[in-house]
């Protein structure tokens, strides 16, 4: 599920459960195998914290 306000960059992978929470990013071309948190950044293969917003 993909909350309002998430920016996912292009190319990126999503697994099947992942949640991607409220004004968080994912950087272009990661691969997200877990939840993300609201108000983060996210980024990488597999995608990796990168900071809090």
């Amino acid at each position: 599920m993909i909350k309002d306000g998430a920016f996912i960059g292009t190319r990126s992978i999503i697994l099947k459960g992942v949640t991607i929470g409220e004004r968080s990013i994912v950087g272009a071309g990661s691969v997200v195998t877990k939840s993300i948190p609201h108000d983060e950044v996210w980024a990488g293969n597999p995608a990796q914290f990168i900071k809090r917003l």
